[in-house]
């Protein structure tokens, strides 16, 4: 249990709907905020919506300090199981380090129905070097890399430099799990992303094992593309990827 509040605003977001659900997970020192436009745009097409609230986040900088990797896989896991009680079908959206997270969730739930990685994260390099050559215990982070105008992220303006670690710890555990993923992935990049280079999403979407996969890019979006120009595309085309893989099933059923 934290001794920090809940940062007003970062709070997780459910939504009851029908008996689809969607899990949907923001990223590395995000906050279900980075991700609730598009989570409301799924609970208006009746959904049932879960954006969870990861460990060490939207809290303070000290909290994730103590928060390790096996934390934030047990968050999602955990999120999904909550889902699973009330929903017949489940899809999972991930930005950023959530679309790890994603991943690695997909490799062990085989009857996930499909997932949305929205600039995923499977190799920083930047981080890795920032690891090897920093001894600070924490390391000032600019302001988000949004290209749209007045958007505010909540975020932490220090990060433990501990915790650069372990999601690069994470990155690379996750690396190993892609062949077993298999379900159907849809998969955003933007054209322009100034924390996960673009071609994280080419390599996944080479690696992993999905029948049905497609590859997009958001050409007008930076890294946060959940609260950036290029979210109505994504809300648009992730629908449609839904609805098209639960009408498959059904006609298959």
């Amino acid at each position: 249990m934290s001794k920090f509040p809940i940062i007003k605003g970062a709070e997780p977001y459910f939504h009851h709907g029908n008996d689809i659900g969607i899990l949907i997970s923001h990223g590395f020192i995000g906050t279900p905020q980075s991700v609730l436009e598009l989570a409301c745009l799924f609970a208006e097409g009746g959904f049932t919506v879960y954006a969870p609230l990861l460990s060490g986040h939207g809290t303070d900088p000290e909290d994730l300090r103590k928060t390790s990797h096996k934390e934030w896989l047990e968050d999602i896991e955990e999120a999904y199981i909550y889902l699973q009680k009330r929903c017949k079908r489940i899809f999972v959206v991930g930005q950023s380090m959530g679309g790890t997270l994603t991943l690695a969730l997909a490799s062990k739930y085989k009857n996930i129905s499909g997932i949305v990685l929205i600039n995923p994260a499977i190799d920083i390099p930047f981080m890795e070097e920032m690891i090897k050559k920093s001894t600070e215990t924490y390391i000032t982070d600019d302001k988000p890399d949004i290209k749209k105008e007045g958007v505010h992220e909540i975020t932490y303006s220090r990060i433990p430099l501990i915790s650069v670690s372990e999601l690069v710890t994470l990155t690379n555990i996750v690396n190993k799990f892609l062949p077993h993923v298999r379900c159907p992935a849809q998969i955003f990049h933007s054209v322009i992303d100034h924390v996960v280079p673009p071609d994280n999403a080419s390599y996944i979407y080479r690696c992993i094992q999905s029948q049905h996969k497609s590859l997009q890019s958001l050409p007008n979006s930076y890294h946060v593309a959940t609260m950036d120009h290029d979210l109505p595309m994504i809300a648009e085309d992730s629908l449609l990827f839904i609805k098209r893989h639960l009408h498959a099933s059904s006609v298959h059923a």
